[in-house]
């Protein structure tokens, strides 16, 4: 490196996780990939539906939605962009990068491109590698490029190839087989049999991230974000320590977990009345709006629960997550009691208790004891991304690796589906 180099400004990044319900990003140095600041938003374009699948409608019934999508999701994120660079006290012209991962839906209304690929057969995005466009090209007044992630299929995206990214090892053969599990939106999962990856999404829907619900609301300060039995009691946590404002995904497991293990919901998903219930925790159960419901807090401004359709929308979520699962292993002739570990990621707002996940019915217990908590696996993928020497060429090496399994209209997927939508017996 020449003097003149080495006084060559590298500049900063900004990493995007772009996802259906929620809005993470993150600036970073260039040069030593400290993450110098962080910030979160929801996404906009929930006004056009809470999951992915009513957003393609609304973009292939109206080229109009279509651009309002794309207009409202930009505007959201340069908006982060500039709330990063000011609470870093950072000038726009060292911005180099913005590096966004999101699933191919939630990109390609980014980019405000048609949809119609997407929404129906052959299910394929209109770009699979890594592109990059002038950020003016979004209408940000900020320098540098917009980089997306590659989007392997229709439905595995460029979140799914960030978060494996953010893994450093991914790409070395593992010893016995590996899940990789986003438990997001689209609850995307890859499994890693040797040098193998096998890649899909099961339509979860947003209960994991606290949409959707009653009470649900994102991991921001506020939300109940952890629930634990206290002798009689129960106690709840949430982010920031201030009052409950709703619930996010973690204390939405927690509470449907507690709820299996003290027998105040049967296996088929019903809750069970006071005059059934032998353990004190059920004098929280009432009815909110005419409808049964456990209460996780009440004061004088709110009452926080979660509602029986809240747990019919679990039972949905978690039943397409172990289908997917069950359908991956199939592929590779394991069993999911096979697995030797699993690396685990989502917006939930909470380190995501394992033993939660195996109360409801998408975990066995070899999982549980081999589980590791990856927090903002997507983002940490992007900010790689961004420092990496090879950066997004080995990105797209990745993205190229990994074979994708759709699971939509499948027979194998709706035998697991329909076996796994009750909870565990007890």
């Amino acid at each position: 490196m020449t003097s003149s180099d080495s006084n060559v400004d590298p500049g900063l990044g900004i990493a995007v996780d772009l996802g259906t319900t929620t809005l993470a990003a993150s600036l970073v140095d260039l040069s030593s990939g400290e993450r110098m600041a962080s910030a979160g938003a929801l996404n906009p374009q929930r006004e056009f539906g809470a999951d992915v699948v009513s957003r393609l409608d609304a973009a292939c019934r109206s080229g109009q939605a279509l651009q309002r999508m794309a207009a409202l999701v930009r505007e959201e994120l340069y908006r982060l962009a500039v709330r990063l660079l000011d609470s870093a006290g950072e000038a726009r012209d060292r911005l180099r990068m913005v590096a966004v991962a999101g699933n191919p839906a939630m990109e390609h209304l980014l980019l405000g491109l048609p949809v119609v690929r997407l929404a129906y057969p052959p299910y394929r995005p209109l770009f699979s590698t890594s592109t990059n466009i002038p950020a003016a090209d979004l209408g940000w007044d900020l320098s540098g490029r917009v980089a997306l992630f590659p989007l392997p299929g229709g439905f595995v995206g460029g979140d799914t190839v960030a978060f494996l990214f953010g893994v450093p090892d991914v790409c070395a053969p593992c010893p016995g087989p590996r899940l990789f599990l986003d438990m997001g939106t689209n609850g995307e999962m890859v499994l890693q049999c040797g040098d193998v990856l096998l890649g899909t999404s099961a339509a979860a829907g947003p209960a994991f991230e606290g949409g959707g619900l009653a009470c649900g609301m994102a991991a921001l300060p506020g939300a109940v974000n952890g629930i634990v039995r206290d002798g009689d009691r129960v106690r709840v946590t949430t982010i920031g320590g201030g009052q409950p404002l709703g619930v996010c995904g973690s204390a939405v497991l927690d509470t449907v977990a507690l709820l299996l293990e003290e027998g105040l919901l049967d296996s088929t998903g019903r809750l069970l009345t006071p005059e059934e219930i032998a353990s004190p925790v059920g004098a929280r159960i009432g009815t909110v709006g005419g409808e049964p419901a456990f209460i996780l807090h009440r004061d004088a401004a709110r009452t926080i629960y979660l509602s029986q359709e809240d747990i019919r929308q679990v039972q949905l979520a978690k039943g397409a997550i172990r289908a997917g699962m069950e359908v991956l292993c199939e592929r590779a002739r394991i069993r999911c009691e096979d697995i030797e570990e699993v690396v685990l990621t989502g917006s939930f707002g909470a380190v995501l208790s394992a033993r939660s996940l195996k109360f409801i019915g998408i975990f066995t217990e070899k999982m549980v004891q081999t589980t590791r908590f990856v927090r903002e696996g997507a983002l940490a993928g992007v900010e790689r991304a961004l420092t990496a020497p090879e950066g997004f060429e080995a990105v797209d090496r990745l993205a190229r690796a990994l074979r994708v399994i759709p699971l939509s209209g499948t027979p194998a997927f709706e035998k697991h589906f329909l076996k796994h939508i009750d909870f565990p017996s007890r």
